[in-house]
């Protein structure tokens, strides 16, 4: 049936549009606080962003076949359990000092490279604290296989024959030095007695990046053939943050596009990426250029291959002992080493912080597909990542992010200055008009056709647009999710200060109105604590901003939008402060332009 013309003309009417766009809002920006997935229980050390997790692999050959030929020995892998290499039980610090090593030490990274295995199993990131404070631990990276933890990278070669004796998990080097520093790479040397003599030189540059390049040396008589791999291994399922905005788990640029997976199936929203546990291996074969590892919110460890090899890439999971084990891995091309030649591999192994000009600079200059990607600026990257270069040099020139966020407010009206002068000049008309429908209401109270006829007739009469004062809340969504994201996924906002109490622009207000912003010596529960100074002053200023509205004919609606301050200031409480602190400038601001506009035009504010 044809709807009535009384509820067809209700649909334009301003209250109604602006109550579909603040549920698009709560929608947007709710669903993390409401029905994200739940966090994934994990055992997690002190200092570490999410709770490190390894594999092992068998010691001796290893036999099972890989997914790239079936003809080719498996590499090391997660499921299979006895390595020689790791350490069964007690503490980090009795791992390290289990098996000689070559310290790391650069200005960002500390650690060593372990001989046993060669792997780079000890990192810590020099510039980056547990806590605020400085004496604060560094914050680990990576660790050896101990007990239920372990995060670590791997490089080596798969034979094509099984014959051929390689460097395995148990394999003791020998270095031609004992720091790595970026003026002093290591080389490491092995030699298998039977006419091969593999080489395996580590740099490392001023910031996060090792050069990897593995060489093979025959000197039997008889060929061999080689591919060489590179790999990334967790042990246990990592305590992630459980937001829908934030991948964190394996990811990775293949086949010359982003692809996400998750440790584990669990509750979405719009879409689901592929996940690992309990599933086959996630193969990518023939991609060129890219890289792939894991990621946390702020950290990440990524495999980089030679950008102009084509390689094989796996994600996969396995569960010994009921223990999550998930990694990454590169297989490069069959190499030929004839009797008397040499074999030189390179590749990098990236291990440390998600900065934005670190990647972009490493993107360029080593000409790493999609590298910023790491980052997850989400659907609108194509405004994100221009918000926070903005955020970032307005940061360079007040030296305070808080400042920085409140100049790009202010910039971000002047640019919508005349779309939002529009609008609000609309809404004055609207709210000038408000007696007159008053005075309908009443007349055609029990007439609604009749009422609705005669209110678009004023409308008309008087050029009044009921649906164009919702602009400036319709421009606002992309620009307040973009601006979330940025608080919530760049390292750059991380312990970021603003002044008095906000000590950490990506973190909630940590005053709370329940013991009186701290003059009450008592710490409320989790369920109160976030109900700070900050939300109340944003949704005081939301209040205010919805006075200067025109206010809805409908009692039940009015109603309503009395209660959405107070709904705004419950839902933000537990947002980034930055974020709070964004929206209640953005108010202020908008009430001093609109408040200007209705005096120009005579209405009463």
């Amino acid at each position: 049936t044809r709807p009535r013309r009384d509820e067809s003309i209700g649909l334009m009417d301003q209250r109604n549009l602006v109550i579909a766009v603040v549920i698009s809002i709560l929608i947007m920006v709710g669903y993390e606080q409401f029905f994200a997935p739940p966090k994934v229980p994990a055992p997690q050390t002190a200092g570490a962003p999410s709770a490190p997790s390894v594999s092992n692999s068998a010691s001796g050959t290893l036999t099972s076949p890989s997914p790239m030929d079936l003809s080719l020995p498996d590499l090391p892998r997660p499921g299979v359990s006895g390595s020689p290499a790791e350490v069964a039980g007690g503490s980090r610090q009795a791992a390290l000092e289990a098996v000689p090593r070559v310290r790391i030490n650069s200005p960002r990274l500390h650690g060593s490279i372990s001989l046993k295995g060669a792997r780079i199993d000890d990192l810590t990131l020099a510039d980056y604290r547990e806590e605020i404070s400085k004496l604060s631990p560094e914050i680990v990276l990576l660790k050896p296989a101990v007990g239920d933890e372990g995060y670590f990278s791997e490089f080596g070669w798969q034979p094509v024959a099984s014959q051929i004796v390689v460097p395995r998990q148990d394999t003791v080097w020998t270095a031609d030095g004992d720091t790595l520093s970026p003026d002093n790479p290591v080389t490491l040397r092995w030699d298998n007695g039977a006419g091969l003599r593999f080489e395996r030189m580590y740099a490392i540059d001023n910031n996060y990046m090792f050069t990897v390049v593995q060489r093979v040396v025959n000197s039997g008589n008889s060929e061999v053939v080689l591919r060489p791999y590179g790999l990334v291994q967790r042990r246990g399922t990592p305590n992630v943050s459980g937001f829908y905005i934030l991948h964190e788990g394996p990811l990775g640029v293949l086949q010359g596009s982003l692809k996400e997976i998750n440790y584990q199936d669990g509750a979405c929203f719009i879409f689901c990426n592929d996940y690992l546990k309990g599933k086959k291996p996630i193969i990518y074969e023939n991609s060129k250029g890219g890289w792939a590892g894991f990621t946390d919110k702020y950290w990440l460890a990524a495999l980089i291959p030679d950008q102009q090899d084509t390689v094989q890439a796996t994600f996969q999971y396995g569960q010994p002992n009921g223990q999550d084990q998930y990694q990454v891995n590169f297989v490069g091309g069959a190499a030929t080493v004839a009797p008397g030649a040499t074999y030189e591999s390179t590749s990098r192994l990236f291990a440390g912080a998600k900065e934005v000009a670190l990647l972009d600079a490493y993107e360029a200059d080593l000409s790493i597909t999609h590298f910023d990607r790491a980052i997850d600026f989400g659907w609108f990257y194509w405004l994100t990542k221009p918000i926070f270069h903005a955020l970032n040099y307005l940061f360079v020139l007040s030296g305070n992010f808080g400042i920085a966020i409140m100049a790009l407010t202010v910039f971000i009206k002047l640019l919508f200055f005349p779309l939002a002068n529009k609008s609000y000049v609309a809404m004055s008309k609207m709210k000038k008009l408000q007696p007159e429908l008053v005075k309908l209401r009443e007349r055609f109270g029990e007439d609604r056709t009749r009422m609705n006829q005669e209110m678009m007739a004023l409308y008309k009469r008087e050029g009044a647009n009921p649906v164009s004062g919702c602009l400036p809340m319709l421009i606002q969504i992309p620009v307040f999710f973009s601006l979330y994201k940025v608080l919530f996924v760049t390292i750059e906002m991380r312990q970021a200060p603003f002044y008095g109490w906000i000590k950490d622009l990506s973190q909630p207000d940590p005053t709370t109105i329940f013991n009186l912003f701290g003059l009450i010596p008592w710490t409320p529960p989790e369920l109160l604590a976030h109900l700070g100074l900050w939300p109340i002053i944003m949704g005081v200023t939301m209040f205010f901003q919805q006075k200067l509205n025109p206010q809805p004919a409908d009692p039940v609606q009015a109603k309503i939008f009395l209660f959405m301050p107070l709904v705004f200031t419950a839902l933000l409480a537990s947002f980034p402060a930055g974020l709070v602190i964004y929206w209640a400038w953005n108010n202020v601001l908008s009430i001093l332009q609109q408040w200007t506009i209705m005096r120009r035009m005579g209405v009463k504010a």
